[in-house]
C-alpha cells in the first residue's frame, strides 16, 4: 500500500464530506485500546492493544446527520461491513494503524483497519478506505453472505437469519 495515496473517505449523510490523506489522519490525536478479538469461528484472542484515531475525531469534523441509521464501512477489493451509529461511535472505537506496538501489517489490515472491540471480528474492516453515512440500513459483504447484521459475541450473533428484502438490496454502490 502506497501512503502517499492512501486516503479516506467519509461521506454519505455528513454536513461535511472528508477526503483524509495518510498525513492528515496521522495528524489526528492518536490513542491506544485494549481489547480481544473474537472469531465468528470460535476462536479469540485476548489483551490486543491497538493504537490509532478514535471515530470521535472524524464523526466531529464530518458533521453527521440525525438521520443516519448506518454505517457503511468501506475497504480495499470492496469489502464492506455495515454497524448502526451507536455501534460506530463507541469510545473504544478505533480506525487502527498499529497493534501491540507495531504498524499493521498488510496480512492484518493495514496501513488502517476499524477496531470495534465489542463486536465480532468480521466487523472490524480491513484496509479500510472510506466511511459512508447511510439513512438506511445495506448489509455488507459477510452480512450478504449469511453473517448476522450486528455481530455481538456475547449474544452468539454469527449468522443472521435471511432478510430477503434487505440482503436485495445490497450495498447501495
Amino acid at each position: 500500500m502506497d501512503r502517499s495515496t492512501w486516503e479516506l473517505r467519509v461521506f454519505g449523510a455528513v454536513e461535511h464530506p472528508l477526503t483524509l490523506s495518510w498525513n492528515e489522519l496521522l495528524a489526528l490525536p492518536q490513542h491506544e485500546t485494549v481489547c480481544d478479538i473474537h472469531c465468528v469461528t470460535r476462536w479469540s484472542r485476548y489483551d490486543n492493544v491497538f493504537e490509532g484515531i478514535q471515530l470521535s475525531a472524524i464523526l466531529e469534523r464530518a458533521g453527521v446527520r440525525p438521520e443516519v441509521t448506518h454505517v457503511l464501512v468501506h475497504a480495499e477489493h470492496g469489502f464492506t461491513t455495515n454497524l448502526p451509529p451507536e455501534d460506530f461511535a463507541s469510545p473504544a472505537n478505533l480506525l487502527a494503524l498499529r497493534h501491540n506496538g507495531e504498524d499493521l501489517t498488510p496480512e492484518h489490515g493495514g496501513p488502517a483497519r476499524l477496531v470495534v472491540p465489542h463486536l465480532y471480528f468480521w466487523k472490524r474492516a480491513k484496509w479500510v478506505r472510506g466511511f459512508e453515512f447511510l439513512e438506511e440500513d445495506a448489509p455488507g459483504f459477510w452480512e450478504q453472505n449469511g453473517y448476522h447484521m450486528r455481530g455481538d459475541p456475547w449474544a452468539e450473533e454469527r449468522y443472521g437469519r435471511a432478510d430477503h428484502a434487505r440482503m436485495r438490496r445490497g450495498p447501495q454502490r
